[in-house]
């Protein structure tokens, strides 16, 4: 790889005595809104910006730093890979990374829309509602100058397809086809029930928003050197690639991955930004832990953090330029639902009444205390359904016909009264409870090192001893912890566990109700997708598999209220914190402009970090605080 960063080790430390004396002998230009707050991160913490052996030695002042992406070097830059690990680069889901490749739609999870990218307008299903069309911009082009075509859409999905990515696994079940109707216009076939209606239109539409659009001369000229050969082609680094986006490949080592902004990219036409990202690098520094990566953001290195960063809001207590979406807890827009199930193959948690003592016992404010250190609303703020706490998403349930169902913990008198109307007593006065006579024993289970889960999962089990429910906590490591829960029956220790839902994106909350409710998963093997605890209902089936084809939006409503009355009678498995997509905190002590709550953007822009899907029109309003390049580039 052609590698411009020079590293001269052997210069460091009186390249940093040089750029301090600067700082000292010559005021910083800086804009004089910004003034007071950087001079005071710069006086108060490390100088921000200074060269260490953890960054790099592009101009601070135009570079964007990322961290908690990155934990390792990358593997290669190749979109039909199914496993190149290049996060600054490569995601192809619902908020799809848009730095180099690029989708044609992107997804805003604030408002639940779909905006165009390549694509040059609004979608259109058919009559019949089997195939959707739209059209491509003329100004779109590839890095080489090249026009991207209906034809490179069309290429690109019969590509994942042939070579059984991971993209084909996911959407090959519901896409039948990709055709180019003309230059400019394409048209995405539904794959058809045996009645002739889409079997999940709800997917298709999610595909326009989460796979890449790839050139076809270069994939043709990929799968040539590869031979035509699956494993070869997938693994290829493809270091050579030609992409749409607004960033290249700049460098890539085992210690940071930078991207330069392309001066000659397509979105600085009229129909779609306007102009080029105000960045022109986007870095990520590989941090060894997470210690180092959140010391790195309160020492000024980092601009943006998807890292977890626990008490986020002592970094602004004294006046620091550190921001989150919400200036108060929750501090971030959670998306994600991390759920706590029941193995229903477990003595005694076939009874509801356990399952439901268990779970209106913990004390849900304890938890997004200690395990998100209130980085999540609690369950007063956002009363539990299958919703997450997006605007968008909330809006699609009756609140009040479940208002009598929903809990927000910590009730110990009503587990105990629910116990005790279903006989389910301590008859031996050992303290545990027994259930026809077995005493109920359990332990509680998640990953090794998985921190916030852990906490979690601790206060669950404490609950349930509260209730006279004996219930233990083990960490395996995820290497085991991965291949148990994905595989019926649950081995002996799996009887509370965490898994993780489904966030935001075209599908949901449909995907998310469908993995953690249907019965189709339900005691499988394999089974990535959920519904781990081996739940079974008929009802729910019939309703999940109703909505993905309804178009009333009344009808729609009504599903998922009684989608969310089952779950909460049943408890199958229960929700255990709200928990941000990503993590995004800012340091604005060299840019300005991130979203955050009555920001006036409109749309308005996720706080995704601004990489993914629509967050990436960030990009185009942020705002450099210097005026002056700090530190020097280094030849």
């Amino acid at each position: 790889m052609n590698n411009p960063k020079l590293r001269h080790k052997s210069i460091i430390i009186s390249v940093r005595l040089f750029l301090l004396a600067a700082i000292l002998i010559f005021p910083l230009n800086i804009t004089s809104t910004a003034q007071a707050s950087v001079i005071k991160g710069v006086s108060v913490k490390k100088p921000a910006g200074l060269i260490t052996p953890n960054t790099t030695a592009l101009p601070r002042n135009e570079t964007l730093y990322f961290n908690g992406y990155q934990w390792g070097s990358i593997s290669g830059w190749n979109p039909y890979s199914s496993g190149d690990n290049n996060s600054l680069v490569l995601s192809q889901s619902a908020n799809a990374r848009e730095t180099v490749w690029e989708t044609p739609y992107m997804y805003n999870m604030l408002d639940g829309q779909q905006y165009p990218l390549l694509a040059a307008g609004p979608w259109a299903w058919n009559t019949a509602k089997t195939a959707i069309t739209f059209s491509l911009k003329t100004a779109a082009h590839w890095s080489d100058g090249t026009p991207v075509t209906a034809d490179d859409v069309a290429y690109t999905w019969d590509t994942n397809v042939q070579y059984g990515t991971n993209v084909a696994g996911n959407y090959q079940p519901y896409i039948d086809q990709v055709q180019a109707l003309d230059t400019h216009t394409v048209q995405v076939s539904a794959k058809l029930d045996g009645d002739g209606h889409a079997i999940n239109p709800l997917k298709v539409v999610d595909f326009l928003s989460s796979v890449y659009v790839v050139q076809k001369a270069w994939t043709q000229a990929l799968e040539a050197r590869a031979d035509y050969d699956a494993d070869t082609l997938k693994n290829d680094p493809a270091e050579d690639f030609v992409a749409s986006g607004p960033y290249k490949e700049y460098f890539a080592d085992d210690t940071e991955v930078a991207l330069i902004r392309d001066d000659a990219y397509w979105g600085q036409d009229a129909s779609m930004w306007g102009k080029l990202p105000a960045p022109k690098y986007l870095a990520h520094v590989i941090y060894p832990d997470n210690d180092t990566s959140q010391a790195a953001l309160e020492a000024g290195e980092v601009d943006e953090s998807q890292a977890y960063n626990a008490n986020v809001q002592d970094m602004w207590a004294d006046g620091q330029p550190y921001a989150t979406y919400y200036p108060d807890a929750p501090y971030e827009v959670s998306s994600s639902l991390p759920t706590v199930y029941f193995n229903l193959d477990s003595y005694g948690l076939d009874q509801v009444a356990v399952r439901k003592a268990i779970a209106i016992a913990v004390d849900y404010d304890a938890v997004v205390a200690t395990a998100m250190t209130n980085q999540s609303p609690t369950f007063e703020q956002v009363p539990r359904s299958l919703m997450n706490p997006t605007p968008y998403e909330q809006s699609l349930y009756d609140h009040s016909a479940v208002a009598s169902l929903q809990w927000t913990g910590k009730d110990l008198a009503g587990a105990e009264a629910l116990l005790d109307a279903a006989g389910i007593t301590d008859t031996n006065a050992d303290g545990w409870r027994e259930y026809n006579g077995v005493t109920l024993q359990y332990t509680a289970t998640c990953p090794n090192g998985w921190s916030d889960w852990m906490a979690g999962i601790e206060l669950v089990a404490q609950a349930a001893r509260a209730i006279g429910i004996d219930v233990t906590t083990n960490y395996p490591e995820w290497s085991d912890y991965g291949s148990a829960v994905t595989n019926w029956p649950l081995p002996s220790g799996y009887d509370l566990f965490m898994m993780w839902s489904d966030a935001s994106g075209p599908a949901e909350p449909w995907g998310r109700v469908d993995h953690l409710m249907n019965s189709v998963y339900a005691q499988t093997t394999n089974n990535w997708n959920g519904n781990w605890g081996g739940y079974k209902n008929s009802a729910a089936d019939d309703l999940i598999n109703a909505i993905p084809t309804e178009t009333d939006s009344t009808t729609l409503k009504d599903d998922y209220t009684q989608l969310t009355q089952i779950y909460l009678t049943d408890v199958p498995s229960f929700t255990l914190m709200y928990r941000p997509e990503d993590f995004d905190t800012v340091y604005e002590g060299f840019w300005t402009g991130f979203p955050h709550q009555g920001d006036g953007y409109n749309p308005p822009i996720p706080p995704l970090n601004l990489i993914n899907g629509y967050a990436i029109a960030g990009l185009y309003h942020l705002r450099s605080v210097y005026k002056a390049y700090l530190p020097l580039v280094i030849r």
